[in-house]
């Protein structure tokens, strides 16, 4: 299993050097040269694993047993997993109204991004401590990868972090999940800027070939190849859980509502499409609705501004891991993927041609939802269930709200019930524990675990970047500091 660049500029890596890099170096993201094939026997098989137990089988298929022995993969995912706070680590809770909710944020942050980076955090490990070689890791966060980042290698000696977070755009826990960890390895900036001004410095960074190679740096962005690898199990753990038999042929097909942002959760749905897991991929976004735009009308094209929304980790204009989706639509098609994200690139304007956008239309639907939405949703789902959803959750409730129920056509159920003909299941991305203003402006009143509530009390850290500063220049000079006491 090799790695290639989307845009088709450099030689192929393994999983290693993909792990280890952060944009390719002609600009592009890594993916698998193939996608493998999964057969219906096979997940019939699967269909009885646990969370783990799919994470690990999965894994296996893009990291070959040379490079990671099966028995060091599946030691070093039970590792990522033991600080989980529920026992099978991803829990789907059944709601009235045919509302299924898979629960993907029990990791020690309370989001979803605990999951993937967990497991990325000890594949770099074993890496690093193989080659004795020390990395400096970019992360730009919108809210949520900037913690789980941090969590998965605080305190390893062989890895800096560098994590620039959107002052003022983040929620005040989310924001303090990052500046209380006090750690020599840990540097965090506070940028007066929104989530897709802090992924300019960042770019350029890596664009410096020379100097990226000189301080090893590379990213747990999700434009890492190993975060999108490891987020492939959300989707065949959904479809297990939700589909009503694996007895039939051909299999059943479950429709799986994913709150987007970069779009990494949404790109490794449609690799897991393209394995051959039979699901409907539904694309939710708030205001920023880039995404919903390219997928109903082929617009991929900035709007005048960022708007600050009460899912604020969706607040992105800039979803670069479309690139992943197009070149997967296109058929590996590196040349046509460079020219359209080189114009893209200088005009902040993208017209799909029209074969790709109907290619696209084709393998995900999408809805926007307004912060009014998104506070009736969750309202409305603890209205009925008593139960909490953040507001990024509640983009996909909103959706399943929205939809017409229609008469269910599988034997098991009467013809007459009316439920939806096919299973929905909605990713829930983080707790509302770390919304506390969101839920307050539906009316509702928060629920806040003790280890939240106790971040407030700590001492927190982190460097300004003002405007009208050079951050990408600040940033060279900390990781030059920080070099040379190695």
């Amino acid at each position: 299993m090799e790695y290639v660049s989307t845009r088709g500029g450099v030689r192929a890596v393994d999983f290693e050097g993909a792990l280890l890099s952060g944009y390719a170096p002609d600009g592009g993201l890594f993916m698998p040269q193939r996608v493998p094939s999964v057969d219906t026997d096979t997940l019939r098989r699967w269909s009885s694993l646990s969370y783990p137990g799919l994470v690990k089988e999965l894994c296996s298929l893009f990291i070959p047993a040379e490079l990671l022995p099966r028995n060091a993969l599946n030691e070093l995912i039970d590792r990522a997993f033991s600080r989980f706070r529920h026992k099978d680590v991803v829990h789907l809770s059944r709601l009235k109204d045919g509302l299924n909710v898979l629960e993907l944020w029990h990791g020690v942050t309370y989001a979803f991004k605990d999951l993937s980076l967990s497991c990325t955090g000890q594949f770099l490990q074993y890496f690093l401590e193989k080659k004795e070689k020390h990395v400096n890791i970019l992360v730009g966060t919108s809210g949520d990868t900037g913690s789980s980042a941090i969590e998965s290698v605080r305190g390893q000696k062989n890895v800096d972090i560098f994590v620039l977070l959107p002052k003022g755009f983040c929620t005040q826990i989310q924001e303090l999940q990052m500046t209380t960890v006090i750690e020599d390895n840990v540097h965090v900036f506070a940028a007066h800027g929104n989530s897709d001004e802090i992924d300019e410095p960042i770019k350029e960074l890596f664009a410096d070939v020379d100097f990226a190679g000189k301080y090893n740096l590379m990213s747990l962005n999700s434009i890492n190849w190993s975060r999108i690898m490891v987020q492939i199990p959300h989707y065949f753990y959904a479809y297990f859980q939700c589909t009503p038999s694996l007895d039939t042929t051909p299999l059943p097909v479950v429709e799986i509502v994913v709150p987007t942002g970069g779009g990494g959760n949404i790109t490794a749905g449609c690799i897991a499409q393209k394995m051959g897991l039979p699901i409907r991929l539904v694309t939710v976004v708030n205001s920023n609705d880039i995404i919903h735009r390219t997928v109903q009308h082929g617009d991929f094209s900035l709007a005048e501004s960022v708007k600050a929304t009460l899912a604020s980790a969706m607040d992105i204009q800039e979803p670069y891991n479309v690139e992943r989706i197009l070149w997967l639509l296109l058929g590996s098609d590196s040349r046509l993927i460079k020219t359209l994200m080189e114009q893209f690139n200088v005009s902040k304007r993208l017209k799909l041609p029209e074969d790709l956008h109907r290619k696209l239309s084709e393998t995900l639907g999408s809805c926007s939802a307004s912060d009014e939405d998104i506070v009736g949703a969750m309202r409305r789902c603890w209205e009925e269930n008593q139960y909490l959803l953040c507001p990024h959750s509640a983009v996909a409730a909103h959706y399943h709200y929205s939809q017409p129920h229609r008469p269910c056509l599988h034997p098991k159920f009467s013809c007459f019930s009316f439920l939806s003909s096919i299973p929905r299941c909605c990713l829930a991305p983080a707790s509302a524990a770390k919304f506390q203003d969101a839920v307050l402006r539906a009316n509702l009143v928060p629920q806040i675990p003790p280890e939240i509530t106790a971040l407030t009390a700590m001492e927190t850290r982190s460097t300004p970047l003002e405007r009208g500063q050079h951050w990408a220049q600040v940033l060279r000079g900390r990781i030059e500091a920080v070099a040379q006491q190695w």
